[in-house]
C-alpha cells in the first residue's frame, strides 16, 4: 500500500512539472505575438510599452497650446533612436507626425498631448515608447498707461483685466472704457475695464503672442 501511494505522488508531482512547462511555453508564444514596429522606424526591445505619465490635476490649469505655438515632442525607449520634433501649431491646429500623421494640439495640455500620441504609436507601431511634449516659453505683452509696460510671461488661462493687473495695474491718465486687445492674427478687440471687472463675460481672454494697449484718457 505505502508502495502504491508512493508511485501516485510521483505521478503527481511529474504531472505537474509536465503542466508548468507547457504553461511557460504558451505564455512565450502570446507574448512573441505582439505587434512589431515598421521596419523603418522599429527598435527589437520587447516590452509592454512605457505610458506617459498621467494627466494631474495640475493640467487642468496648465497653459493650453495655441495656433502659431512652437512644440517639441521627444521619442525615448526604444533601441533605434528617434529623432525630436519641432514643429508649429497650424492654422487648423494640429502637429504632423510620422506614420500617425495629423494630431490636435490647440486646447490640449503637454500632458494630454503627450498621452494622445502615446496612444496612437503604441502598440500599432511600438511595444515600447515614452514620448515627451514640451513649448516654448510664451509671452503677451502690455503697454501703453500701465505702471509696469513691456512683456508677461504667458503662465496659463489670463483675461484683459488680469493682465493688466500682472503689468502693475493702470497709472492715473489710463483711459480704462477704451483698451485694445490686438490678437497675434491682427483682431482688434475694444475692452471696457470698468465693466469687464463687474462682468467677467466681458472680459476676454488673452493668449501667447497677444498685445494690449492702454490708451490715455484726454481731458
Amino acid at each position: 500500500m505505502k508502495l502504491f501511494w508512493t508511485l501516485s505522488g510521483v505521478g503527481l508531482l511529474l504531472a505537474g512539472f509536465s503542466l508548468g512547462g507547457c504553461s511557460s511555453s504558451s505564455e512565450e508564444i502570446l507574448f512573441s505575438d505582439s505587434p512589431q514596429p515598421p521596419s523603418a522606424l522599429a527598435g527589437t526591445e520587447t516590452g509592454t510599452g512605457t505610458a506617459p505619465a498621467e494627466t494631474n490635476a495640475g493640467d487642468l490649469t496648465a497653459a493650453r497650446f495655441h495656433v502659431g505655438d512652437t512644440v517639441t515632442v521627444d521619442f525615448s525607449g526604444t533601441v533605434t533612436p528617434i529623432p525630436e520634433i519641432v514643429q508649429t501649431v497650424t492654422e487648423d491646429g494640429t502637429l504632423t507626425l510620422p506614420y500617425i500623421g495629423a494630431v490636435r494640439a490647440v486646447g490640449m495640455s503637454s500632458g494630454e498631448l503627450q498621452k494622445e500620441i502615446h496612444e496612437l504609436y503604441v502598440p500599432k507601431y511600438y511595444v515600447r515608447l515614452t514620448v515627451t511634449v514640451s513649448g516654448q516659453l510664451r509671452f503677451f505683452y502690455v503697454g501703453g498707461e500701465v505702471k509696469l509696460p513691456g512683456r508677461q510671461q504667458y503662465a496659463g488661462e489670463i483675461t484683459v483685466t488680469k493682465a493688466i493687473q500682472a503689468a502693475g495695474d493702470f497709472t492715473d491718465f489710463a483711459n480704462q472704457k477704451k483698451v485694445k486687445l490686438i490678437r497675434h492674427n491682427g483682431e482688434v478687440i475694444t475692452v471696457n475695464c470698468v465693466k469687464a471687472i463687474q462682468d467677467p463675460t466681458l472680459d476676454p481672454p488673452v493668449y501667447p503672442g497677444d498685445q494690449i494697449q492702454v490708451p490715455r484718457r484726454i481731458f
